[in-house]
């Protein structure tokens, strides 16, 4: 009786595991395809599998698992993710379609797959396994490493190939060549002075010598604070000190030193 309470709590639980991570793993799947930015749609992708090793890995299959983490969500999704922020593709260029009915071409492919995956899994046999303890009667990593190099071996390279050419078409599709010569720092400084925008360089940080932290404004000759001085991510944090009193009273005492200084220096000439 225990045995079969303890049987059911698994079987419970196993299910609670399969539809919350499966629908994450779907949810994911779907944001790989529908992301507008690569960069998203990547780290959705890079999600998915992390999900189908812990899956790997609830099923007892720890070799998958930890091969489904370092080689394809380490390894193959980091290389896709340094391609994607190495040619900068934007937001703007993944909307573009570079070739022609390339969308109705994926929707058939994903359609035909999908017919695929669903008559393989009707026609498995999920109550009995032949075979299965003849080909992990020496191990399950031997197992598993003569089919992928023995009878699967050609798809397993087909497989690897495809995982280059799609590094490889990413790159060509997302290369742009530059049309026009870049402008020189010469060039800019002389198109800001006919603009007339902030011809000279930003200000620094900081009232005086007596501040020079990045958080503190700097004052202009008339003692108010200099927006330009601080970083707009710190002025959208409201994580900028205000010290334009202190500032201003230093600045008065400085004035007044001044005066008396010259004053002193009228009176001994």
């Amino acid at each position: 009786m225990s045995a079969l309470a303890a049987a059911t709590q698994t079987s419970v639980g196993e299910a609670v595991q399969f539809w919350v991570l499966g629908t994450v793993a779907v949810v994911g799947a779907l944001s790989t395809i529908l992301m507008k930015r690569a960069v998203h749609s990547a780290l959705s992708l890079a999600g998915t599998m992390i999900i189908l090793a812990v899956f790997y890995l609830a099923n007892g299959a720890y070799f998958l698992g930890v091969v489904q983490v370092i080689v394809y969500t380490g390894a193959i999704m980091m290389l896709f993710l340094f391609v994607v922020m190495l040619v900068g593709v934007t937001a703007a260029d993944s909307l573009k379609e570079t070739i022609k009915g390339q969308r109705w071409l994926a929707a058939l492919c994903g359609l035909g797959f999908g017919i695929l995956l669903i008559a393989g899994i009707a026609h498995a046999g999920l109550s009995h396994f032949n075979g299965l303890g003849r080909v992990n009667s020496a191990g399950h990593v031997e197992g598993l490493a003569t089919l992928i190099f023995t009878k699967y071996v050609f798809a397993f390279e087909i497989t690897g190939a495809l995982l280059i050419t799609a590094a490889v078409g990413a790159m060509v599709l997302t290369h742009r060549e530059r049309t026009e010569r870049a402008a020189t720092q010469r060039e800019l400084a002389e198109r800001r002075v006919r603009e007339g925008v902030q011809v000279p360089p930003l200000p620094a940080p900081g009232v005086y010598a007596r501040h020079n932290a990045v958080d503190v404004a700097g004052l202009l000759p008339d003692g108010t604070p200099s927006e330009l001085t601080v970083s707009k991510t710190l002025r959208a944090r409201g994580q900028i000190r205000d010290v334009s009193n202190e500032a201003l009273e230093d600045l008065k005492a400085l004035e007044q030193r001044s005066a008396e200084r010259l004053g002193r220096e009228e009176a001994s000439k």
